[in-house]
């Protein structure tokens, strides 16, 4: 069965809300809002002047876990001063959501890992709205809803969890453990299938393709973008989401378009989309509405 996903192909705050309200999804109770707070030094992230819009239309609570890497996110005390730093607090609320600890979620049909490791927090949140930078990523090969859900949401014992293939939790064994490339990727999807679960439908996605370079937002030292922006696209659906923006990197006849889908093959990226689809996590076949 095919989802809908919808497609504003300029680049705004009022496209991100008109793509929104084109889903017609009332989010229930207390709403978590997942956002990428950038890291530092990173030139690439969408700050929080470009979700404003959003952000008040859905009332929502900021959310985001810390990393398992060096820099200024992986520690409680550094990434609320980095959020502070980078405009997101204030005005709006921000939860750090592993600020104490984890909640296990169980992942029954799980090939590579069976359970996951998300902010404790997450459990104070009815509903969830996941805003994500569309855009390549030196490790998975890009980086989407399907990251959002899964190293997003997952604590930074989560984050090494994923990343090991399930061999480890301990953020500082991370990097030295050799697990193969599509396990990892195959880790991503199970741990983004719990999160779907964990929601039970109360949940809405919003990818926007802009400043795309090849690297992520958690890169301190990032390249500049290579590609020309393509627009801003919602769902209900983060697989058939992700399998969009990906078609439209495919089709585009943009120059640097090579270099971002190098970037992608190079990693097995679209292994990611593959496994959740085949896990029912969302559909691989969409309907792309443009909206004017």
């Amino acid at each position: 069965m095919k989802s809908d996903v919808f497609f504003c192909r300029m680049v705004s705050p009022d496209s991100v809300v008109k793509v929104f309200n084109a889903l017609n999804k009332k989010l229930k109770g207390k709403v978590a809002i997942k956002i990428h707070s950038g890291e530092k030094g990173n030139q690439n992230y969408l700050k929080p002047e470009f979700w404003k819009e959003i952000l008040e239309l859905t009332n929502g609570h900021i959310v985001e876990c810390n990393t398992a890497y060096e820099g200024a996110r992986n520690s409680t005390d550094k990434h609320k001063a980095l959020l502070k730093e980078h405009g997101w607090t204030g005005k709006f609320e921000a939860d750090i959501m592993d600020e104490d600890g984890d909640l296990e979620l169980s992942i029954p049909n799980g090939k590579v890992i069976k359970k996951n490791f998300v902010g404790s927090h997450i459990k104070n949140y009815d509903s969830m709205i996941v805003l994500s930078h569309f855009k390549g990523h030196p490790m998975g090969g890009f980086g989407g809803a399907l990251k959002q859900l899964s190293i997003g949401c997952a604590s930074t014992s989560g984050k090494a969890y994923i990343h090991t293939a399930g061999f480890t939790t301990d953020q500082f064994n991370t990097w030295n453990n050799t697990a193969k490339q599509d396990d990892f990727l195959a880790s991503m999807a199970e741990a983004a299938s719990s999160v779907i679960d964990y929601f039970k439908g109360n949940m809405a996605f919003v990818n926007v393709m802009a400043n795309m370079s090849v690297d992520c937002d958690c890169c301190a030292i990032a390249e500049d973008p290579c590609m020309k922006d393509i627009g801003v696209l919602a769902s209900l659906d983060p697989v058939a989401l992700d399998k969009a923006c990906l078609d439209l990197v495919y089709s585009s006849k943009d120059e640097g378009r090579d270099h971002l889908v190098e970037r992608i093959e190079s990693r097995h990226g679209t292994y990611t989309v593959e496994v959740a689809g085949e896990m029912g996590v969302g559909s691989l076949d969409y309907n792309l509405i443009e909206l004017e």
